[in-house]
């Protein structure tokens, strides 16, 4: 659920400063576009924005100044993606909002809220409808594969229970392999113990290669390994209305479905 840090927003937002990638595409497809002033150098979509927006840093390294110059009436932030240390310096003179984004309820949820805040409810809640509806209209898995969906290596770190990944895992009859908390560091032995039938390398935050993808495959050759698009599987908002977990085109240049 989220929460507010700062004074009071007694009015619709009309200098955005957004500092978080998927919610800065949400704000786009609300048709925000006249009022979104700042985003992160990591907000990629849509494209053009990252050149008639502001970049005012990463998602980890804010810049607080870069932020403040642009005169913002309303911050979009979230728990895990910015610090604790952001959120309360720009709160000093702005109303940020956090998001807590973890499944989908808290992704409709917050997502419609955005609507509301900007003055958008009806626009909002009729795109909610058509997530909503979309991902209970999804091809599911039959099989229901034990899967283990890796985000990071040296360590290697997997999308647990309570994330918007493991949300994404089971809205497609994967089973999530990993029965921990959030994203824990996994050892090689962990990974073997666990016994995964598949094994999910994002494109994101750590850019999985096709050589990454064989030597797991050669570490584990009872399982089947194959690179995804992370922000199929990570990104809430306007992606979730046209989900689709493409696997990263492999050396011969083809996809396939899962």
């Amino acid at each position: 659920m989220s929460f507010w840090l700062g004074p009071c927003l007694d009015a619709p937002p009309q200098r955005i400063v957004c500092l978080v990638p998927s919610l800065t595409e949400w704000l786009w497809h609300l048709g925000l576009e006249n009022r979104v002033v700042g985003i992160t150098r990591f907000c990629v979509h849509p494209a053009h924005w990252q050149k008639t927006k502001t970049r005012v840093g990463g998602t980890k390294d804010v810049r607080i100044e870069r932020v403040a110059a642009l005169n913002p009436d309303w911050i979009i932030a979230h728990r895990e993606e910015n610090t604790a240390e952001t959120a309360r310096a720009l709160a000093l003179s702005t109303p940020v909002w956090i998001s807590t984004i973890c499944d989908l309820p808290s992704a409709l949820e917050e997502l419609a809220e955005i609507g509301q805040v900007c003055g958008l409810k009806e626009a909002a809640t009729e795109s909610v409808r058509s997530i909503e509806t979309a991902w209970f209209g999804r091809k599911r898995e039959t099989k229901r594969p034990r899967t283990l969906y890796l985000i990071w290596k040296n360590p290697w770190i997997a999308a647990g229970t309570g994330t918007f990944i493991d949300a994404s895992l089971r809205s497609i009859g994967l089973v999530n392999a990993l029965d921990q908390p959030r994203y824990p560091t996994l050892t090689e032995e962990d990974i073997a113990i666990l016994n995964p039938e598949r094994i999910l390398l994002s494109s994101e935050p750590f850019p999985f290669s096709e050589a990454d993808r064989a030597a797991v495959e050669l570490a584990f050759p009872n399982t089947l390994v194959q690179r995804v698009n992370g922000e199929s599987f990570s990104w809430y908002g306007a992606r979730m209305l046209h989900f689709e977990p493409w696997w990263i085109a492999e050396s011969d240049g083809n996809q396939t479905r899962l």
